[in-house]
């Protein structure tokens, strides 16, 4: 089974896909400047680590997201049929 991989800018498709992992909007700590977040990211349990995420609103994250015309590509299942938290945020 092939992996496949999405991209979208729906914000409730976003919130499903990160929710349905046990994700977290978050930002990179230490990379926003007063109402800026900083670098988007989401904070998945068991995930990366190497980076102090700093959890965020959905709000503050989809704002982030939109005024920086972002969009979300993410893998849905790994090749081996089990669920993925691969993203990478793109321009749209």
């Amino acid at each position: 089974m092939a992996s496949e991989s999405t991209t979208t800018t729906d914000h409730d498709e976003i919130r499903q896909w990160v929710e349905s992992n046990d994700g977290k909007p978050a930002c990179v700590r230490d990379t926003g400047d007063g109402d800026d977040p900083g670098v988007l990211r989401f904070d998945f349990p068991g995930g990366a680590g190497d980076e102090a995420l700093e959890q965020i609103s959905w709000d503050e994250w989809f704002e982030k997201f939109d005024s920086q015309k972002l969009a979300l590509l993410y893998q849905e299942k790994k090749a081996s049929g089990e669920g993925s938290t691969f993203f990478k945020l793109v321009n749209r």
